[in-house]
Parts: C-alpha cells; sequence; structure tokens
C-alpha cells in the first residue's frame, strides 16, 4: 500500500479546484438548456418530478463525497506517476473516467435497459469532469 504514502504529495488547494470545477461542470452539463432536458426525456422525468423528489442532503451529500473522493485519489494517482502537468493529468484522468466512468455506465445502463442517451449524456459529463480535474490537479503538481 505503498502508494498511500502519496497523500502527504497531494495539493489540497488542486483537489478543491478540481473539486469545484466537477461541480460546476455538472450544474452545467444537466441545465435544461444545455443537455438538462434531454436528459431529463431519455429518463423519463419532467423537472418538476426531480423538484418534488425529496431526498435534499440524501442525493447531494453523497454525490459530493464520491466528487471529492474521485479528485483525492486522482491526485495520490497523478503524484505516484509523476505526471506534473496539464496534459498528462488531463489525459490520464479522460483515460481513467473512459475506463470506469463510462465504462460502468454502459455496462449498467445497458442491462438496465435504459435509453443510449442517458448512458451518453451521463459518460460525457464524467469524461469532461474527470479530465478538467485531472488536468488542474496535472497542471499544479
Amino acid at each position: 500500500m505503498d502508494w498511500l504514502s502519496y497523500v502527504s504529495q497531494i495539493n489540497w488547494l488542486a483537489v478543491l479546484l478540481a473539486f469545484v470545477a466537477s461541480m460546476a461542470i455538472g450544474f452545467v452539463w444537466y441545465m435544461p438548456a444545455v443537455l438538462g432536458n434531454r436528459w431529463m426525456a431519455a429518463i423519463g422525468k419532467t423537472e418538476d418530478d426531480l423538484k418534488n423528489m425529496g431526498g435534499g442532503a440524501g442525493i447531494w451529500l453523497p454525490m459530493m463525497v464520491a466528487a471529492a473522493l474521485t479528485a483525492i485519489l486522482l491526485a495520490v494517482l497523478i503524484a505516484r506517476l509523476g505526471l506534473d502537468n496539464a496534459l498528462a493529468g488531463g489525459l490520464f484522468a479522460l483515460v481513467m473516467g473512459l475506463v470506469f466512468r463510462a465504462g460502468g455506465h454502459v455496462i449498467h445502463n445497458g442491462f438496465a435497459g435504459r435509453p443510449a442517451a442517458v448512458t451518453l449524456i451521463d459518460s460525457g459529463h464524467d469524461l469532461v469532469a474527470m479530465a478538467v480535474s485531472g488536468a488542474i490537479i496535472g497542471g499544479m503538481s
């Protein structure tokens, strides 16, 4: 578990900025005028359905924890691999996102019978958010 020793090399400002960027990308990505309307149509929900869904912190808190942990793990891996620029960090994170995040969407949405639009929109978001996060972390290494 020597990769944990790289936690001490984390640039916490970079992690915070990657987290904030990820949240901002999600906010814009899923705005109704951007891809939100298409995403809602693909999942069979309306804006009112989502507003009345409830859950509040039960939805937001786990999502924010996952985004924070993603940024932290990216920082550890980028430090461990010695990626010290935005391009290297962004490409590494893009590949990680393609394999683990988009791959997961393809598998789970495929078996759940969800429309391809859901997979494409969610995967696209994850790839952009991961690549930007990796670029920030790599660039600030």
